[in-house]
């Protein structure tokens, strides 16, 4: 590859991207919500107990803020290689060129993973309660699925990016886990 790659980060890629990078940007990517839509079955969860990570979830008049990360060309091809294996391990994320827009002006377009809503995997019709009950008791592969949660709010947070219901959920999740069993 003879350009840099973008790669849009939305949930565990802004704290674990596993690729290096020379630049990110806070941007926005229009026409997709940010949502634990996904039934993970290998990272946060087991096909017996489904856990729930994020996804890119298309809806109309939807936006989400993220984190692209500029790659530079010498290690593009190692780095969407790396990105394919952990994205793609099952078909329920396809990839996407997608147009984003830097909080600081400007975009560029990069590379996304979004949820195929005809995938058996999709779960984009649960109550963030039944997400909170999900994601306190799964664990996959990565660990247990409420860290991937808390990770992800936590670094929100710290990039000034507003997502009221991973707040919700963090602290949904962290009521029920305090709880007695």
């Amino acid at each position: 590859m003879d350009a840099p790659l973008w790669v849009f980060g939305y949930g565990s890629l802004i704290w674990n991207p596993e690729f290096p990078f020379v630049r990110k940007e806070i941007a926005r990517l229009d026409g997709y919500r940010r949502a634990f839509c996904m039934a993970s079955i290998h990272h946060r969860g087991s096909e017996d107990a489904p856990g729930l990570v994020l996804a890119l979830d298309a809806q109309a008049g939807a936006s989400c803020e993220g984190v692209a990360f500029e790659i530079a060309p010498a290690e593009a091809a190692e780095a969407l290689a790396g990105l394919r294996e952990r994205e793609l391990i099952s078909s329920a994320y396809v990839e996407r060129e997608i147009d984003l827009a830097f909080r600081a002006g400007g975009g560029v377009q990069a590379l996304a993973y979004v949820i195929e809503k005809d995938h058996r995997q999709y779960r984009g019709d649960l109550t963030l309660e039944t997400q909170a009950e999900i994601i306190a008791r799964a664990t996959g592969g990565r660990g247990p699925n409420r860290d991937y949660l808390f990770n992800t709010a936590a670094h929100l947070e710290e990039l000034g990016i507003a997502d009221p219901d991973l707040a919700w959920l963090r602290r949904r999740v962290g009521e029920i886990v305090a709880e007695p069993q």
